[in-house]
């Protein structure tokens, strides 16, 4: 397996309103491997993606191994950054239908 990013995003928690998320699991890239998950809040994404770092939504597959989603994105809407998988224009997270925790 080649890397695909620098983290994979394999589940989200949303807020109340189901607008932001608030907190994502994320597993460490290691190109040949998926690391263990560890949890970090929504705005430590928005300012590991601002610094350069790189992330992919990541989901088990029907053989049980990780397989690849989509790149995660900040995209502006209204002043307001969200993360997001695909800009749909929705002032709303979005990354991929992750299951949620």
């Amino acid at each position: 397996m080649s890397k695909w990013a620098d983290y994979g995003i394999s589940a989200v928690k949303f807020n109340e309103g189901h607008t932001h998320i608030n907190k994502v699991r994320v597993h460490p890239d290691n190109g040949d491997s998926i690391g263990a998950f560890f949890e970090q809040t929504r705005m430590d994404i928005v300012n590991a993606i601002k610094k350069g770092t790189t992330f992919v939504t990541i989901f088990k597959g029907s053989d049980g191994k990780w397989q690849k989603g989509q790149s995660v994105y900040i995209i502006k809407i209204n002043g307001v950054e969200y993360i997001k998988t695909v800009d749909n224009g929705k002032a709303i997270d979005n990354l991929d239908n992750l299951p949620e925790f």
